[in-house]
């Protein structure tokens, strides 16, 4: 069991330095009952992650080692559940699979922390709620988790809260995610690891905007272009790779690009992607390229699909409107996007 010495971070230390955010009494949730279970094997990140959440104003429910899903023992979920498992063995993969589950029919969030390693069986293991999934992550990504999640707290328990009470929400909300992204410039070592998918990005994926005029019948009846050799896209992709050789890597970070050429590739020579292979392909941290993912699936462009062959293990593939869409900008790119590749 990994043990590390307390970080000595507080809360009012911090808000000072933060230009004076605070998880002050008027910002307190406890009252909206929005409750917390956190499980964590590591003592002292469990006892970090139960200070995060309680400073945030979240009532906690249940702090306990991942065992405990596993009890068999009738328990109250929260309305969040915090989960740490960067190593994952049948028994885990059996408490994850049950907690996603009920997650799923109750509707609690889950944040799930887990390591590059352990990743690609925690992502096959959650299929049912809307997880996010942090690798490696710092405190401070942690932190913009929970403002994030406070942001997609069901409607129906927003609908249940008074005006006063929405609002706190909101500001809390708001103020959370600040201090994390605060925290990120003052912790070092840090540095791209808790960037955020912007909130327009979803609405930037577009798959027919070059056909948006033409007449219903006649996109239908236009087939769609044979796709792209996969040798001249894994060219392209390590010529957008030999970049960071000259500049600075986040100077040309495009995540969703690169996993969209990856996929492509992957869908011509019938091969299947993990999840962690497609975050190595982003070329940023896991946890962003996660971020990008989610954001990616949930405007069409990607798919889950699961392994005939071991129903605990998943992959990501392009969907057909994104396989559309990419064939159709290689087509329009025409034979000098092939003399540039091959070159």
């Amino acid at each position: 069991m990994l043990n590390a010495p307390h970080t000595g971070f507080s809360y009012a230390g911090f808000s000072d330095a933060a230009d004076d955010f605070s998880y002050g009494s008027a910002h307190d949730v406890s009252g909206l009952r929005v409750k917390v279970s956190i499980f964590a094997d590591r003592p002292y990140l469990r006892d970090q992650m139960r200070e995060d959440a309680e400073g945030a104003g979240f009532r906690l429910a249940e702090a306990s080692p991942i065992a405990r899903l596993l009890s068999g023992e009738a328990m109250p979920l929260g309305d969040v559940v915090l989960l740490d498992c960067p190593v994952v063995d049948g028994e885990v993969m059996a408490a994850l699979s049950r907690l996603d589950l009920r997650a799923g029919q109750t509707g609690a969030a889950l944040v799930v922390s887990t390591s590059v390693n352990a990743l690609d069986d925690v992502f096959g293991c959650l299929d049912q709620s809307d997880p996010q999934i942090l690798v490696d992550p710092s405190r401070a990504e942690r932190l913009i988790a929970l403002g994030q999640v406070m942001a997609r707290l069901p409607a129906r328990r927003v609908r249940e809260l008074s005006d006063e009470d929405r609002m706190v929400l909101l500001r809390l909300t708001e103020q959370v995610t600040q201090i994390g992204e605060r925290l990120n410039t003052l912790t070092p070592g840090i540095g791209a690891a808790a960037q955020t998918v912007p909130a327009q990005a979803a609405s930037a994926f577009r798959f027919d905007s070059a056909h948006k005029d033409a007449p219903a019948d006649k996109q239908v009846a236009q087939q769609r272009p044979e796709m792209p050799d996969p040798r001249m896209v894994r060219r392209m992709i390590r010529q957008r790779q030999m970049r960071a050789r000259f500049f600075d890597g986040d100077l040309f970070a495009d995540p969703a690009w690169d996993m969209l050429l990856d996929l492509t590739a992957a869908h011509v020579e019938k091969s299947k992607v993990s999840v962690t292979s497609l975050c190595i392909a982003s070329s940023v941290p896991p946890t962003t390229a996660l971020r990008w993912i989610g954001q990616m699936t949930e405007a069409g462009l990607l798919k889950r699909i699961e392994d005939e062959s071991d129903r605990r293990r998943a992959f990501i593939t392009l969907t057909d409107k994104a396989a559309d869409a990419m064939a159709r900008y290689f087509a329009d790119l025409g034979n000098s996007a092939g003399r540039v590749a091959v070159v």
